[in-house]
């Protein structure tokens, strides 16, 4: 498998699409899956969405990996 660059779009704050808060906020969740991806991970919009959400404190870390379960 190839790597495939993530797509992120600093000026519009999204990472494939996905719309995030501040700029701090997608570099930090951008940082993260960037690393993982050269793990063999391939992100999608919706892992995105709860990766932002858990890094904005919305999810708890006990519910994170159920939420992460559910979606894989």
């Amino acid at each position: 498998m190839a790597y495939k660059p993530l797509e992120v779009d600093r000026q519009n704050l999204t990472i494939m699409g996905v719309r995030f808060p501040d700029l701090e906020t997608l570099n930090r969740v951008s940082s993260a899956i960037g690393s993982n991806m050269f793990e063999g991970f391939e992100p999608t919009p919706a892992l995105l969405e709860i990766y932002r959400d858990y890094s904005e404190g919305k999810i708890s870390p006990a519910n994170l990996v159920e939420i992460i379960q559910g979606v894989l």
